[in-house]
């Protein structure tokens, strides 16, 4: 019984000091190559894309492309019915010939206006002649100066009516030359050399350019040189430099990587619940034509590179020991680091407060990178002790520690990324 009693008595105690131990999750320090990429999403765009409508109201006649159709500049696309636009030229023409007529009976009216002018002029010279000589009275005199008088005004007024007939002409001119235009118009031609990527009507289908001109083809020139509008954040475009090359991945080609070259970065901002963005613009070569406007690319743009670099995984930095923050400040001050780190490199902090250290939760917003880190490396006998490091790039998985600052870090050492304690009782284990 004592035997039983005491074997009893030692599992009891080995068995809860067991349980009061934390339990930590570890990874190794590696040494490798360290890509900082800015990762976008983005859509595939022709260079120039046009769209064609129409500047006048009708009725669909004839469509001469159709979806996917190839187009050269000035190729007839479309026909609207001219019916309408025919019987308006004819009268914009008809009344020109009118116009024109009246122009030449006024021109007649002013020659005859002349001529009758000529007469009572001579006709009052001779009065004037007779009555000095006393052949005619001076009424007879002031007759022929009234005649003279009249038919001066009637030249005026001739004259006048010659430049309202012309007038006249060049209205009537004009409005052949709008209904010769509105009649062009009926005949819709493409404007580039390209691709039909949207047919927007049918045929008999009615189109009303009232306020805007209504689309009929979408256009896109020269599918073998594209763009992909890719959608930055405000955070990263300090980074994007032109002429950098780009990797992109759609979903209609999901083991293919397509390439190409940061072309510019529009500074037009884009603001969508408080979240700031920029499009930038990424040329690459479809010679194949196997990407199609529309579609939505997967872009990673480089930004810096490091080869043989001692890297930590981003969960070790993120890593927080299941203590009092008097504690970690005390251990913090054993090993001579100061107590206002924070454990942030390049991802978002794990909130240390009522959760277990190194639990999984929802992503905050990136935050802005910081130069320095703490890193708890785990040794042999279950102690663990805080190293201090200074950060170089990260490619979101890993970072590069640049520096020591405290301590000490080698290649295939154990850091803490997790630890596990019971709820009212925190682990011990840590070196002081």
């Amino acid at each position: 019984m004592a035997v039983v009693v005491a074997a009893g008595g030692l599992f009891a105690v080995f068995g809860l000091n067991r349980s009061a131990r934390a339990q930590h999750f570890t990874a190794k320090v590696e040494r490798g190559e360290i890509n900082d990429v800015v990762e976008a999403t983005g859509t595939i765009n022709a260079v120039i894309t046009v769209q064609v409508g129409s500047q006048v109201s009708g009725t669909i006649a004839k469509l001469n492309a159709d979806f996917n159709s190839r187009v050269h500049k000035g190729d007839v696309v479309a026909l609207i019915d001219p019916a309408l636009f025919k019987g308006a030229m004819l009268q914009a023409t008809a009344d020109l010939e009118n116009a024109k007529a009246n122009l030449v009976a006024a021109r007649a009216n002013l020659e005859k206006a002349k001529a009758g002018l000529v007469q009572t002029k001579a006709d009052f010279d001779r009065a004037v002649q007779l009555t000095k000589d006393g052949v005619m009275s001076e009424q007879q005199r002031d007759l022929a100066k009234s005649n003279y008088d009249s038919a001066s005004a009637s030249v005026g007024a001739a004259a006048a009516n010659v430049t309202q007939a012309e007038a006249q002409v060049s209205q009537k001119d004009a409005a052949v030359a709008v209904a010769q235009t509105n009649l062009d118009y009926t005949v819709i031609r493409s404007p580039i050399d390209g691709t039909v990527v949207a047919r927007n009507v049918d045929v008999g289908q009615t189109v009303a350019a009232s306020l805007q001109a209504p689309t009929i083809f979408t256009i896109a020139q020269d599918l073998t040189k594209m763009w992909v509008y890719a959608k930055t954040d405000e955070s990263d475009v300090g980074n994007i430099k032109i002429g950098k090359p780009v990797s992109f991945k759609v979903d209609a080609f999901p083991k293919d990587t397509f390439r190409g070259v940061v072309s510019q970065v529009r500074m037009n901002a884009t603001t969508v619940q408080s979240v700031v963005t920029y499009d930038t613009i990424i040329e690459f070569a479809n010679p194949e034509l196997k990407l199609f406007p529309g579609m939505t690319a997967y872009v990673t743009i480089p930004v810096a590179t490091v080869q043989n670099a001692l890297k930590v995984p981003n969960t070790a930095l993120r890593y927080k020991p299941p203590l009092t923050s008097e504690e970690i400040l005390a251990i913090y001050k054993q090993y001579g680091i100061e107590g206002n780190e924070r454990k942030q490199a390049g991802d978002p902090v794990a909130a240390g407060g009522g959760e277990q250290a190194g639990s999984a939760g929802p992503t905050p917003a990136r935050a802005p990178k910081t130069d320095t880190a703490v890193v708890w490396k785990l040794h042999s006998d279950s102690t663990m002790e805080p190293v201090k490091v200074s950060l170089g790039i990260t490619d979101h998985a890993y970072t590069e520690v640049s520096a020591l600052l405290k301590g000490g870090l080698k290649e295939g050492e154990d850091v803490v990324i997790r630890s596990v304690a019971p709820k009212n009782q925190a682990p011990g284990g840590i070196r002081r």
